[in-house]
Formats: structure tokens, C-alpha cells, sequence
């Protein structure tokens, strides 16, 4: 019998983006529906089930009859004002389990679906009990998260790839040496500065592969001492590009609440107590290597004894809380992006604030910044045929599961 042909899992298998897409539409509409549930007082383990429950219900309705594995690609995370990791705390957790949102929070919400491994993660901000209008330090923060965040996507884009104009201007473009990392560090100082914010020490961002969402490669903002970054964005890859700003300095320190984030690793070890074993096994059924919180898996109470072997043997990452030094509001954003020949293609992106709200006499003046901001992240000639090149895949893959769930039905 024939050796089955390997099956392409990178973008120049059209399919692959398609379920990148189907996978971010997902993730989007449930982040929407999150950040409306987002008031003062509520709980935040219930709005992180709701949003878990909410991400399984809608994966459940694409690609039935399918042999696609799916499911959630990062669980519901809800970090209170001062966080910057994600947050999930447990029921078991007496104290934490009664964490509710307080007004004027900046809270940060991520969660994120995977189709057939291909996962689209998503972040935003929800500026709790915020009104029309808003100023201050509330409206430095966020505006420098969303400036700083639109400018690291121009600087990630690989030189060249959406210059218009003559052939030898092209070319020219074409010749640019990529961004640094350190290039890329120093000039999104420069926009956080001029709102009086400053980057989150030590902000990875990861090249994303099927099943995987901390690859070979990676790109880490304001390093802290003795971490450093490896390799630059390329043609036809998917990353997860993370924003952190901070109204304070952007220094970091581990909290002190529990350890409820974990992932699984390539890491083989020889687990002694039933606990663990279980543990182990019921995460690689129901997760794969995905992000989950331990409140995810059926007994919260023995995961929380299994999973200490785990750890330590290396079989399991755990993500610890990690909050601002000083205790001063963050804001984050999470966007998972494809690159490809006609640019960056936002596959799972936080919406656009109304910039219309916020007012600060706080702007940005530096020219290289401004010009760079100025600059599209995909090519925007022949604009209408290429939003309806754009378009047609994702749209098609919905109506070939409207067919699929009327079948089943």
C-alpha cells in the first residue's frame, strides 16, 4: 500500500487559512459577546465559564461530520486591572472565586478557538462602567496601546511587501534591511512615551504552528535581563502578536495567587501517582497542547494535587500570575496574524476603539512614527477586487457549514 502524501499544513494550503479564519470568526464573536458581559460586579469565574461554554457551542457548529479535531484554543481569561498574564481563577479557591469586576478597570479579556490545530487567540480591553466619553490617564492608556499595537504590526511586515509605486522604488523598498528587535523595542518606546506609558518588561510575541502557539521563533518587547528574542517575521507564517502597556513603569512581579494556567509540552516523564496520570490523560484528550485552566477539567480538586508532579516533571508549562511591579493599570492586546505575499491578513483581531472618545492633550510628534502609522499593513491596490479575494474564503467555508449542520439536521 502507497504511502499516504504528507499533507501541507502551511498557508500555501488554502485550507489552512480557511480554518485559521473559521477558527478567528469564532474566537471574535465570542470575545464581542465577553466584553458585553463586562460590568461592575461581575464574576469573573462565571464570565470565564460563560466564555468557555460560549467557545464550545460555536465550535460545535462547523465542520460536523468532519475528522477535524477542534475545540477551544485558549481558554476564557479575565485579568483585573493590574494583571498583565491571563487570568482564570478556580471555585476551590474560596477567596479568588469571589474576584468580581470593580468600576474604572481596565480588565483584559483572551480566550481563542482551534480548528484541526490552526488556533486563532484574541485580546482586548474593557474599560468597566466607562462612559461616553473618556479622559485622563484612561484614555492615555488606551491609546497608546492601540498606537503602539499598530505600529509593531508595520514594523513586523517584512520589507517591501505592500510598497506601491515604480519598479525601482520597489526594488528599493524591497533592499530594506527588516526592523531589529531592539529597533522594533525603540520605537514603540517612543509612541508609549508620549502618553506618559511605558512597554510591559519582557512582552513575547510567537510564531504560531499548527498545534503550536510558542514555535522556534519569537519576538520579545523591553526584554528584561539575560531574555532575548530569536528571529524576524516571514512570508507565509502566522503569529501571535501581543501589546502590553502599562500606566506605570512596565515592571513585572509573580503574584501570589495560584497557578491555574497550564499547557501541555513535548516533555515525556514517568508519572508515579494515579492523580497525575489521570490528570495528564484527560488534558491531552481534551486540550492537546492548548492553554486550559484547571477549573476545565472534570475534578478541580484532584487536578489541583495532580498537576504539581506534572510540572515538576516537565509534562505540563504552568503560566504564572504576573502582575504590574507598582500595581498600576495595564492594558493588552492580542491579535493572530498571517503574513503573506500581500501583507498582514488580521485573522483574529480586537476591535478598533472609537478614538472619537478618548480625549488627551497627550500625542504622538515623532515624524518616523507618524510616517510609519501611515503605512497599510496588506496592499490596498485594486482595493474592491482584493476585498473580494479577501473575503471569499472565510464566507465560503461558513456557507460549507451551514450545508454541513442542515445536513445534519
Amino acid at each position: 500500500m502507497a504511502e499516504e502524501a504528507a499533507i501541507d499544513y502551511t498557508l500555501a494550503n488554502p485550507d489552512t487559512l480557511t480554518k485559521y479564519k473559521v477558527a478567528a470568526q469564532i474566537s471574535q464573536k465570542v470575545l464581542q459577546e465577553v466584553s458585553g458581559w463586562c460590568v461592575d460586579g461581575a464574576n469573573i469565574i462565571e464570565l470565564c465559564e460563560r466564555g468557555d461554554k460560549l467557545l464550545e457551542d460555536e465550535v460545535s457548529k462547523v465542520y460536523k461530520g468532519k475528522k477535524v479535531s477542534k475545540g477551544i484554543g485558549h481558554c476564557t481569561t479575565v485579568s483585573p486591572s493590574s494583571y498583565i498574564t491571563p487570568y482564570t481563577p478556580l471555585k476551590s479557591d474560596a477567596d479568588e472565586a469571589a474576584t468580581t469586576l470593580k468600576a474604572g478597570e481596565c480588565v483584559k479579556i483572551q480566550l481563542g478557538a482551534q480548528i484541526d490545530g490552526f488556533c486563532a487567540i484574541v485580546c482586548d480591553n474593557v474599560l468597566i462602567g466607562a462612559g461616553d466619553e473618556i479622559t485622563g490617564r484612561q484614555a492615555d492608556l488606551i491609546l497608546a496601546t492601540y498606537y503602539a499595537n499598530e505600529l509593531l504590526l508595520r514594523l513586523m511586515l517584512p520589507p517591501g511587501l505592500v510598497i506601491s509605486g515604480t519598479e525601482e522604488e520597489k526594488k528599493k523598498a524591497a533592499a530594506q534591511k527588516p526592523y531589529t528587535q531592539a529597533k522594533i523595542t525603540q520605537l514603540l518606546e517612543k509612541v508609549v512615551q508620549a502618553y506618559d506609558c511605558s512597554l510591559v518588561e519582557s512582552t513575547t510575541i510567537w510564531l504560531f504552528e499548527r498545534n503550536e502557539i510558542e514555535a522556534k521563533k519569537k519576538i520579545i518587547l523591553a526584554p528584561g535581563e539575560g531574555v532575548k528574542g530569536e528571529g524576524l517575521p516571514e512570508v507565509g507564517e502566522v503569529w501571535g502578536v501581543e501589546m502590553g502597556v502599562s500606566l506605570g513603569s512596565g515592571k513585572v512581579k509573580t503574584l501570589s495567587n495560584r497557578t491555574t494556567l497550564h499547557r501541555r509540552t513535548a516533555t515525556t516523564y514517568g508519572l508515579k501517582r494515579p492523580t497525575s496520570r489521570a490528570i495528564l490523560s484527560e488534558v491531552v484528550k481534551k486540550f492537546g497542547t492548548f492553554p486550559f485552566s484547571l477549573r476545565q477539567l472534570d475534578d478541580e480538586k484532584a487536578a489541583k494535587v495532580g498537576v504539581v508532579e506534572c510540572v515538576r516533571g516537565g509534562v505540563l508549562r504552568q503560566y504564572e500570575v504576573v502582575g504590574d511591579k507598582n500595581n498600576d493599570p495595564v492594558a493588552r492586546l492580542f491579535t493572530t496574524i498571517a503574513i503573506t505575499k500581500n501583507g498582514i491578513t488580521r485573522l483574529a483581531s480586537p476591535p478598533s476603539p472609537d478614538l472619537s472618545k478618548f480625549k488627551t492633550d497627550k500625542k504622538i510628534a515623532d515624524e518616523e512614527i507618524l510616517k510609519i502609522l501611515e503605512q497599510p499593513v496588506g496592499k490596498t491596490s485594486t482595493k474592491n477586487k482584493n476585498r473580494k479575494k479577501k473575503k471569499k474564503p472565510a464566507k465560503k467555508a461558513e456557507e460549507e457549514e451551514e450545508e454541513e449542520s442542515s445536513d445534519e439536521e
